[in-house]
């Protein structure tokens, strides 16, 4: 079975670009390549195929952000008799067959993917910092109306009840009437 597998990072793009051609079955997500270990279509992908089945993934970096995930999943895959193909940098992993070079070509391709990365949430940070200090970035805009909070504490509401009746936990009432005395 022709298994595709493809990731964007974010709920706003689209998987257009990663053409699935003709293959059997197509797991997909919209999650960071970071986030590893959570990536439930990734997981369900693994524990789908079996051997002889072929996972094409795009390129190297929709796979994982991570060498050390990159040669986890390919190693896990390949052990369960599972061929991998990635399409842009045309290699090929089996168990069957290791090729030294294309192990190399693996191993570069997976540390250039981190370091994007890396850069990636450097230059994010640097962003911020600067965006901080002009004020334009304050962060995420409040989802607590604090002075219904104090209202409603005002009018003699016990916190519990003002949680429930707002549908916030106790601490978010807690702290709400803190940052307001």
């Amino acid at each position: 079975m022709k298994i595709f597998y493809r990731r964007v990072s974010s709920a706003s793009q689209t998987f257009d670009r990663q053409d699935s051609g003709d293959c059997d079955k197509v797991f997909e997500e919209k999650i960071s390549g970071s986030q590893a270990t959570n990536r439930p279509a990734l997981q369900e992908m693994i524990s789908f195929s079996r051997e002889g089945d072929e996972v094409v993934v795009l390129s190297i970096d929709r796979l994982a952000r991570d060498l050390r995930d990159l040669q986890a999943i390919v190693t896990t895959l390949t052990t369960k008799g599972v061929t991998v193909s990635f399409q842009m940098e045309k290699l090929t992993f089996s168990n069957a067959a290791t090729d030294p070079l294309s192990t190399l070509q693996l191993q570069l391709m997976g540390a250039f993917a981190e370091f994007e990365r890396a850069i990636i949430r450097k230059r994010q940070q640097e962003g911020i910092a600067i965006a901080k200090s002009k004020g334009v970035y304050k962060g995420r805009p409040p989802t607590i109306e604090k002075s219904k909070v104090v209202e409603l504490r005002q009018s003699g509401m016990q916190p519990t009840k003002i949680a429930r009746e707002m549908k916030i936990s106790r601490a978010s009432v807690y702290r709400a009437l803190g940052e307001t005395a």
